[in-house]
């Protein structure tokens, strides 16, 4: 058998939560509450102190205050979490032979090889150590074999702990816990085990691996093997990805202005798609235009991180309108998100209302089921050849409208 891996999984402890008490001290020990400051806002985040109240992150914050009325609310600055975040992912990267970020506030690390040189838990425990004393931010980590029993050995350890599962203890480590802690558990497939009298992990690994794939598919039995223990999943070198865009060039050249504005709200909603999808948020949009005499222009804005199309639509019109020339013909179109950063509906929760947050969960939730065409809005209902499955951020291909028919 080939020598088994060593992933470290860290997750910052409350994030948002103890970046605010970084920057106010008086906010150490009170119940916080960071997100939508107003009755139809989202929890985006919470302290300890205030989960002892039954409050949670994605939860309406007129319920949260009504769980914990002595909370202190914060509409949270997403610049500083940023910030902080970028300074945990150098000293991380820097010190990891493989580094993976998968949110704003969490990171895998392939450690395989280094317990010959340091022992990989004391080499764990020394990074978490000079990560707490640099930024001066509370981190957790979990050690073992795999990405999910490392994830869960990191809840497991919270708050601002470690934990290591030895080789050979993932299954015993495993079976006392709640399904719920088995990482793509949510909260429909909760109730279903639940219904099927599953409530330890311990239960699945006793069972056939087809009573699990008869149940719930295919998820079923990944969900199967993430109880005994087995992912396979390599750690995923981390790379940014600066910006996504798309563009289309005219058969005819046109000053068609509703055509014009119409195609531009269907290329902004399928990149803010594709955005959501990837976890990930804009703060500059680009708008181009190549005129008939094959002259290119562009206009740019740098705006609060978002991916929510009723931010960025306007935005695209409003440089569209700035840079027109009516008196010319245009040849192009395009629209660019740059300055990306992960972060996905975490941050969004500051401004969005949980309605809208449901809204475009429903809508991507059609076009994850359907294709990315499959629902629009009235405006972009011209723009038949925009988008499509091809994710980029998904590992397929970045989308390329140039050139294509009306």
């Amino acid at each position: 058998m080939s020598k088994e891996r060593s992933i470290m999984h860290m997750d910052m402890d409350t994030f948002f939560v103890s970046v605010e008490r970084l920057m106010d001290s008086r906010l150490n020990g009170r119940p916080i509450l960071v997100g939508g400051t107003s009755d139809r806002g989202v929890v985006a985040a919470c302290s300890y102190e205030a989960r002892k109240f039954g409050v949670h992150s994605a939860m309406p914050m007129k319920l949260a205050k009504q769980l914990c009325p002595e909370a202190i609310i914060i509409k949270g600055n997403s610049h500083n979490y940023l910030k902080y975040s970028d300074m945990v992912s150098e000293i991380v990267q820097g010190s990891v032979p493989v580094f993976e970020k998968t949110s704003i506030d969490e990171f895998y690390c392939d450690l395989s090889g280094m317990d010959q040189f340091f022992g990989c838990y004391r080499f764990a425990a020394e990074l978490r150590q000079r990560v707490i004393k640099e930024t001066g931010l509370p981190i957790s980590f979990g050690l073992s074999i795999n990405k999910t029993v490392s994830k869960v050995a990191t809840g497991e350890a919270k708050p601002n702990n470690q934990l290591w599962v030895e080789q050979g203890n993932e299954k015993p480590f495993l079976a006392p816990l709640s399904i719920r802690k088995i990482p793509m558990v949510g909260d429909k497939t909760y109730q279903t085990l639940r219904n099927l009298g599953i409530q330890k992990i311990g239960t699945i690994q006793e069972m056939e691996a087809d009573l699990m794939q008869a149940a719930l598919g295919e998820n079923g039995l990944i969900i199967w093997k993430k109880a005994n223990g087995d992912d396979p999943t390599p750690v995923i070198p981390y790379q940014e990805r600066k910006s996504i865009s798309s563009e289309r060039t005219f058969d005819q050249d046109t000053t068609d202005i509703p055509k014009l504005k119409g195609l531009m709200v269907a290329m902004t909603e399928n990149l803010a798609y594709q955005l959501r999808q990837g976890h990930k948020l804009t703060s500059c949009v680009t708008v181009k235009i190549r005129y008939s005499d094959f002259q290119t222009h562009t206009v740019q804005a740098r705006i609060p991180y978002t991916s929510s199309d009723h931010v960025l639509i306007p935005q695209v019109h409003e440089l569209f309108n700035k840079l027109f020339d009516r008196r010319m013909l245009i040849r192009l179109i395009g629209v660019k998100f740059s300055h990306l950063v992960s972060g996905g509906q975490q941050i969004n929760l500051f401004d969005e209302s949980e309605e809208r947050i449901e809204l475009y969960s429903a809508l991507d939730d059609i076009r994850n089921k359907f294709g990315a065409r499959a629902i629009i809005s009235a405006a972009g209902l011209n723009a038949k050849s925009i988008g499509g499955n091809n994710n980029p951020f998904n590992g397929g291909p970045p989308i390329l409208l140039a050139n294509r028919r009306q």
